[in-house]
């Protein structure tokens, strides 16, 4: 039973993470896709910081971000009474801000692939940035939003020691199969973990299929568009 749930409480935290990871990184990504502007470096790095900080280090930041003396635990004192810390909603930030960088990485390549001809084409004939970026440069560049949405998910998925900080192990409510497999270990039932690693391991192979296929069937179409490279 536990098992199931801490399954469900992983596609939930996951699919929620992905959807709010996915509204952050596009206009990101965009931003990153663009020529230098100042300040383009400095977010460059905090985008990525991420991937190189310690779980704990990112899970204390959040905690700091949404305890009761954070700006965003705050607003939730003051509009719900009460800090996000130790619920799924949590674990979705947590799980968002490790998974943001891949995201973004893999949408910007594919922003910074559009043919810079068609852009300027649309610019010289009075089109607007958001005009651009809405109907030219998201719509052939669509393959790195399902590829980015798919790690970012898969990411998620096994998200450990940042959700552990700020959400907490409360099975039922909290406890993420990554989590599960922690405490099987901690309570020596190995049976358990090594269920739960092999549903998470096969998830994560799927997930990396998905995101291979989309990459090979993005640089198909390119190749179709473009012509064979001289």
């Amino acid at each position: 039973m536990l098992a199931e749930s801490s399954l469900w409480i992983s596609l939930r935290v996951a699919a929620a993470s992905t959807a709010l990871t996915a509204a952050l990184g596009l206009p990101l990504a965009w931003a990153l896709s663009q020529r230098s502007w100042p300040g383009k470096g400095l977010l460059d790095i905090l985008v990525n910081l991420p991937l190189v900080l310690p779980p704990t280090v990112l899970g204390y930041y959040l905690l700091l971000l949404v305890g009761r003396d954070g700006p965003v635990g705050k607003l939730t004192q003051s509009l719900w009474g009460s800090t996000l810390l130790f619920t799924q909603e949590a674990a979705v930030i947590a799980a968002s801000c490790v998974s943001l960088p891949l995201f973004v990485q893999v949408m910007r390549n594919a922003l910074e692939d559009v043919p810079a001809e068609i852009i300027e084409a649309a610019a010289t004939q009075g089109a607007s940035r958001w005009q651009i970026f809405r109907h030219i440069s998201l719509p052939l560049a669509q393959s790195g939003v399902w590829t980015g949405a798919v790690l970012a998910f898969a990411r998620a998925m096994g998200e450990f020691g940042a959700t552990l900080m700020v959400a907490g192990n409360i099975p039922g409510r909290t406890q993420t199969m990554a989590l599960a497999i922690y405490s099987a270990v901690q309570a020596g039932d190995q049976e358990r973990a090594s269920a739960l690693a092999l549903y998470l391991t096969a998830l994560g192979s799927l997930a990396t299929w998905v995101g291979l296929r989309l990459r090979a069937r993005s640089q198909r179409d390119d190749r179709d568009h473009t012509g064979p490279t001289r």
